[in-house]
C-alpha cells in the first residue's frame, strides 16, 4: 500500500530554512598549478591534512594569472588534501567568470564569519601548582573581553590569567619521532617532549613546545592570525601561522638557534633583527628568567 503524502496539507514536503555552516576561506596569492602543489606539500605533505573540511576560494589576491587556468586540477590538488572547494569569493570579475565557467560560483562570505564567540563566564578554580613551573612570558594570555554596549567595562585592577584551560587543550608529554603528526583541532596543543625532526604538530590555536622543537609546526591552521608557536628550544624545520610560513633547509639562524623563542603574525611584512629577513612572521627571543 502506498500514501498519498502530496494531498496531506500538513506535511511540507520541501522546506527553506536559513543556516549557517563552517566553511574555511583559502586565500591563494597564485593560480599557477605548478606553484600550489609545491606550497601544498610543504604546508601539507601529500596526504589529507584536513578532514573533508568545506572551502571557498578567497581571490582577492590574485594579481596576475594564466590566461587558461587549470581551475580543475586544483580544486583536485585541494581535494587530495581534505579540501570541499564549494566555490570562489572576493574575485574580480574576469576571475569570477573563469572560475564559473569551471562550475565554481561567487560566493558571498558573511561579514561576521571572523566575529568571535561572546566571552563565557569561568568558574573558579583552585590554584594550580604546575603553573609556577612555566614561564609567565611563554604563558597563553586569555582573549580580551569586550563589554556590551552601555555597561561598565571589566575591573582592570585584578588581571586574570588562564594557562590550559581550554577544553580543547590538547596535552602531549611524549617524544614525537619522524613521521607521526598531531593535530589540535579547535584548539591548543601543548607538548611537553621533544618533537624530532621529520614530526609535525599542527594546532587551530596556539602550539606550546616546553622542549626542543626541531620538526614542523603549523598553529592556527584554520586561518587564525592570532595563534602564536611558543618553545624553549628552537630548532624548527618549519613554522607557520595561519598559512604564512618559513622553512629553515639551511638551518635556523645562529641568533635564534636552540633559544626560547615565540613565533607570530605581524599586520604588514617587515625586516627580522633576528633574520635579516622580510616577512610577515615575526621570530622573538623570549626572556624567561
Amino acid at each position: 500500500m502506498t500514501h498519498d503524502t502530496a494531498n496531506n496539507s500538513d506535511i511540507a514536503l520541501i522546506e527553506f530554512k536559513g543556516t549557517t555552516l563552517p566553511v574555511l576561506a583559502i586565500t591563494l596569492r597564485s593560480l599557477d598549478l605548478t606553484e600550489l602543489t609545491s606550497t601544498g606539500s610543504t604546508l601539507f605533505g601529500e596526504g589529507a591534512f584536513f578532514d573533508d573540511d568545506l572551502a571557498v576560494l578567497d581571490l582577492s589576491q590574485v594579481i596576475t594569472w594564466p590566461e587558461d587556468i587549470a581551475w580543475s586540477p586544483i580544486v583536485q590538488l585541494l581535494t587530495s588534501h581534505g579540501l570541499r572547494v564549494l566555490g570562489v569569493t572576493r574575485a574580480n570579475p574576469d576571475l569570477t567568470a573563469s572560475a564559473a565557467s569551471a562550475g565554481l560560483p561567487l560566493l558571498a562570505l558573511s561579514a561576521g564569519r571572523s566575529a568571535k564567540p561572546a566571552p563565557v563566564a569561568k568558574k573558579a578554580t583552585a590554584p594550580d601548582p604546575e603553573l609556577d613551573k612555566i614561564p609567565a612570558s611563554l604563558r597563553k594570555k586569555p582573549a580580551p573581553e569586550t563589554a556590551p554596549v552601555g555597561s561598565a567595562g571589566p575591573d582592570k585592577s585584578e588581571p586574570e590569567e588562564s594557562l590550559l584551560d581550554n577544553p580543547g587543550t590538547l596535552i602531549i608529554d611524549r617524544p614525537l619521532r619522524s613521521g607521526q603528526q598531531v593535530y589540535a583541532r579547535g584548539g591548543d596543543l601543548v607538548i611537553l617532549a621533544a618533537v624530532n625532526p621529520g614530526a609535525e604538530v599542527i594546532a587551530d590555536g596556539n602550539i606550546h613546545v616546553y622542549a626542543p622543537l626541531r620538526g614542523r609546526a603549523l598553529a592556527g591552521a584554520r586561518g587564525n592570525a592570532q595563534a602564536r608557536i611558543l618553545t624553549t628550544v628552537f630548532a624548527a624545520e618549519l613554522v607557520s601561522i595561519a598559512g604564512i610560513y618559513r622553512t629553515f633547509e639551511d638551518g635556523v639562524p645562529a641568533k635564534l638557534a636552540n633559544q626560547p623563542v615565540q613565533v607570530r603574525l605581524a599586520q604588514e611584512p617587515a625586516i627580522s633583527a633576528n633574520t635579516g629577513l622580510k616577512s610577515r612572521l615575526e621570530i622573538d627571543i623570549l626572556r624567561v628568567d
